[in-house]
C-alpha cells in the first residue's frame, strides 16, 4: 500500500527497559542492526501495526508494554534503487513512519524472536539509548536521529540528550514541524546531560 508519493506506509518501536536502555534487533543472516520497525495493513491504524509488528517480531503482547509516546507527523526516507525490486522502481520511494516509544513492563524472557515463522532478527540487545548510528543503514540515519531526538523528551528518566546533533547529523525533514505527543501521564521530561558514549549490552540469540 503505498501513497501517492510513492512512500509505504510504516512503524517504528523504540522499546525500553528498566534502565531506558532500547532494544537494538539483528537483521536475520546479515551485520546490521536496527530497531523493530514494519509496514501498516490496509484498515489498520498505525497502533494496531505496532501492536501486531511488535509481536511478530519480538514476541510481546499488548500486556508486556506501555506506550509512552509517539511522533507526531510522519518521518520519511528515500530508498536507493539497488535496493528497490526492478519491477517495482518507478513507484516505490521509500518509507513514511511513525514511531512509538514503548516502556517493557514484561520482563526480558518475554521477548521471543521465534514468535513467527518469519523472523526479522536472529539476535538482540539492549543499547544506551542513543544508538550507535554507523551500526543503521545509511539512508535510515536522519530519520533515526529525528524519531529518537523528538522522543527523548518522555524518557521515564530525565538523563539523555542527542550527543550525534554536535557531530552535524540533522534531523529528517517530517511532514510538517511539531512535537512529539504527550505520553499517557501527560508529563514531560526535561533535557539532561549529554549522554556518555554508547555501552553495548550483552546479545541475546
Amino acid at each position: 500500500m503505498l501513497d501517492r508519493d510513492g512512500f509505504r506506509p510504516n512503524v517504528g518501536i523504540v522499546l525500553l527497559n528498566q534502565k531506558n536502555q532500547v532494544f537494538w534487533g539483528k537483521r536475520i543472516r546479515t551485520h546490521s542492526w536496527q530497531f523493530p520497525q514494519g509496514g501498516i495493513d490496509r484498515g489498520e491504524t498505525p497502533e494496531q501495526a505496532m501492536i501486531r509488528e511488535l509481536h511478530e517480531e519480538v514476541g510481546l503482547q499488548r500486556e508486556h508494554v506501555r506506550i509512552v509516546a509517539r511522533t507526531r507527523d510522519w518521518l520519511r526516507y528515500e530508498v536507493p534503487d539497488r535496493f528497490i525490486r526492478r519491477d517495482s522502481r518507478g513507484f516505490y520511494k521509500g518509507q513514511k513512519q511513525i514511531w512509538f516509544l514503548l516502556q517493557l513492563v514484561g520482563h526480558d524472557w518475554d521477548l521471543n524472536l521465534r514468535a513467527t515463522d518469519h523472523p526479522e532478527f536472529d539476535a538482540w540487545r539492549w543499547n544506551d539509548y542513543w544508538v550507535p548510528l554507523d551500526a543503521v543503514v545509511e539512508f535510515k540515519r536522519e530519520v533515526y536521529v529525528t524519531a529518537l531526538t523528538e522522543l527523548a523528551r518522555y524518557l521515564p528518566r530525565h538523563e539523555h540528550r542527542n550527543r550525534f546533533l554536535r557531530q552535524g547529523v540533522r534531523p529528517a525533514n517530517a511532514e510538517s514541524g511539531g512535537d512529539a505527543a504527550t505520553d499517557e501521564s501527560g508529563d514531560l521530561a526535561p533535557d539532561a546531560p549529554l549522554a556518555p558514549d554508547s555501552q553495548h549490552g550483552n546479545e541475546h540469540v
